[in-house]
């Protein structure tokens, strides 16, 4: 039932992603192609039939300016590669600094990485790991983990606690075995949401933050034509505890919502009525980030 993306699929998902970099940032400080001929391969490889799949990655550089409060400008350059089955497989990028101590850098990286490993599967993210640059790098300058530190203040401090809800989009979902999955996983771990089946098949899981990505790496398990996160919500729960947690839930239990348009085998879902639902939840514009369309 899975089908992948074949390799011109992902190629042309490159090119068009490297036109859009070039055409949002036209000077050469912002963007620029640093190996010309894995380009020219790529753009031969998705032209011609009979061409060779490139053997060589296409790398570029991206220059971020976070806005800074402080008037030293800084500037960060993010070092990116494609690798052949991108999007399919992460980007490879190492963002560096003047600033940056080797230990900051480190951890920068690391944490972009996780950023995307939970936010991009599948999915063209360049711009996202953009952003997400422009808005977190400049904080790393001033973080100096020094380990004594760290031990202290963790010790005195009761432990953060993150509310996490996930937005899923499935081409579809009919499998009653994945139907049943969702709703036994999301009451083990004690999830709330709703579970939409046909197509497309939409799912929300609310819950502790550890119980929401253990149930998402579940389910990712599954064979699926295709699913993604469409959408997340982190709230940070200052040592909160049970009441907290439920007092952030929009959703009482999880349950199978259908939405059934023609009363017959239920294929196409009506989605004003799964846009009513959401509006009543206080969720309707999450209805835009699925369908990129004002609901009604």
């Amino acid at each position: 039932e899975t089908t992948e993306m074949t390799n011109r699929e992902e190629a042309e998902i490159q090119i068009s992603e490297l036109d859009l970099l070039s055409s949002m940032f036209p000077y050469e400080e912002e963007f620029i192609v640093t190996d010309q001929v894995a380009l020219a391969e790529l753009k031969h490889y998705v032209e011609n039939e009979s061409a060779e799949m490139p053997s060589s990655k296409v790398q570029f550089i991206l220059n971020v300016k976070p806005e800074v409060s402080n008037a030293s400008m800084v500037e960060f350059s993010m070092a990116c590669a494609l690798p052949v089955k991108y999007p399919t497989v992460l980007p490879e990028i190492t963002v560096r600094s003047a600033l940056l101590s080797r230990s900051q850098q480190i951890h920068l990286n690391s944490d972009l990485k996780t950023y995307l490993m939970q936010n991009c599967s599948g999915e063209p993210c360049m711009l996202s790991a953009r952003e997400w640059v422009k808005d977190h790098a400049a904080a790393y300058i001033d973080k100096e983990l020094s380990s004594s530190s760290v031990t202290t203040s963790n010790a005195t401090q009761s432990e953060d606690i993150t509310f996490t809800r996930l937005w899923i989009y499935s081409h579809h979902i009919y499998n009653k075995q994945k139907r049943k999955n969702i709703i036994d996983w999301a009451k083990e771990l004690a999830l709330s949401g709703f579970c939409m089946p046909g197509k497309p098949g939409v799912v929300c899981v609310e819950g502790l933050q550890s119980s929401c990505e253990e149930f998402w790496s579940r389910v990712r398990k599954l064979t699926w034509k295709r699913i993604l996160i469409r959408h997340r919500e982190d709230v940070s729960l200052e040592g909160g505890g049970h009441t907290e947690i439920q007092k952030q839930r929009k959703f009482s239990t999880l349950e199978e919502k259908c939405f059934d348009a023609h009363g017959a085998r239920g294929n196409h879902m009506d989605l004003g009525q799964l846009y009513r639902f959401l509006e009543e939840k206080g969720c309707a514009d999450i209805f835009q980030m699925y369908f990129g369309v004002q609901g009604h």
